[in-house]
């Protein structure tokens, strides 16, 4: 199979157009659909449907997508297990929309010269864990509980403490508040539609949900964050949970409202996780970085005025080289 065309199939998905791939791939707009028409022919099945907005999907396009992505996946470890210290450090971020996004970039700007391949992985703890010690990412952001089977060669070190903002409409009746405490959303329906229902994060919302009696609604369909946005703006009983440095955009005539949650503030804690003796330079770099950024530094410990769930573990000094992190027990 072509991997150009497979690389091209991948971007037009990603951006919806044959366009805006094409001048992703630095190639003209004729190529890019010419390897798609390939590509299909290859495989007997349409992968797109043209549409006045651009391409979209077909179901056999759905399908094909995480394999292709895959693909491209075990070409770049082939290619990297060739060319150690030449790919750009490549980082895990969960959600491009999130703290450790927001964290990543922020490193960037004060370390321009670094080169960053962020990507956003759909897996959970596990997978990610597993990608890290394959070596296809250098780095991901996860929370870790003890229980985590980690392999002999993983370590990890909680860096982000992320606090939680409620977000509403204009109508509904937290809509004014300047803060609200857990206990004011017992009986408030909490919309977070696809939340996991096992892992870390179906972990945390449980053991929230529990301590105060909180109504956390997971059902229907996801259709996406700006649909979520859209019915919360015109609801005047919906609200959902996010993280207080996480990024969100919303037309002005939404006038939804982020308000803090505190007495106590509920955290979010996630640990950067890595792969003992991974050679990358800019590794060290960004471990400095992040020991230099987390939250609660001084702190080892939740204060009273925030809620962590029980398997919170405590941070730990970060020990790095100019090379490479020195070992660390894993949490």
């Amino acid at each position: 199979m072509d991997l150009d065309a497979v690389r091209t199939f991948v971007a037009v998905a990603d951006a919806g157009q044959f366009q805006e791939a094409a001048a992703t791939l630095s190639i003209t707009q004729q190529a890019a659909s010419k390897r798609i028409a390939a590509l299909e022919k290859d495989l007997e099945v349409r992968l797109f449907t043209r549409t006045a907005r651009g391409a979209r999907l077909t179901i056999d396009g759905q399908a094909f997508l995480p394999h292709a992505r895959e693909l491209l996946r075990v070409a770049e470890r082939a290619d990297a297990s060739v060319r150690p210290g030449r790919r750009a450090l490549r980082v895990d971020v969960v959600n491009r929309r999130i703290a450790p996004a927001v964290l990543l970039q922020d490193f960037y700007r004060t370390h321009p010269d670094t080169e960053l391949d962020i990507v956003t992985l759909d897996a959970d703890v596990d997978a990610a864990v597993d990608a890290v010690a394959s070596g296809t990412i250098d780095a991901t952001f996860h929370a870790v509980r003890p229980q985590q089977n980690l392999p002999a060669s993983i370590r990890t070190n909680l860096v982000i403490d992320e606090p939680h903002e409620l977000l509403v409409g204009p109508r509904h009746p937290l809509a004014n508040a300047r803060t609200v405490t857990p206990a004011q959303l017992a009986g408030h329906r909490i919309w977070m539609p696809g939340l996991a229902a096992r892992g870390e994060v179906a972990d945390y919302y449980a053991e929230l949900a529990t301590a105060f009696g909180l109504a956390i609604d997971m059902l229907g369909p996801v259709f996406g964050n700006e649909a979520l946005l859209d019915e919360i703006a015109d609801s005047p009983d919906v609200a959902t949970l996010i993280g207080e440095r996480s990024r969100y955009l919303w037309p002005d005539n939404y006038d939804l409202r982020r308000i803090p949650i505190r007495h106590p503030a509920p955290i979010y804690p996630m640990s950067v996780i890595w792969r003992d003796g991974d050679p990358h330079p800019a590794l060290a770099r960004l471990h400095r970085y992040l020991d230099s950024r987390r939250t609660n530094k001084s702190d080892a410990t939740p204060s009273a005025t925030t809620w962590t769930p029980t398997w919170r573990a405590p941070q730990l000094p970060l020990k790095t080289t100019t090379a490479a992190p020195q070992a660390m027990s894993a949490e």
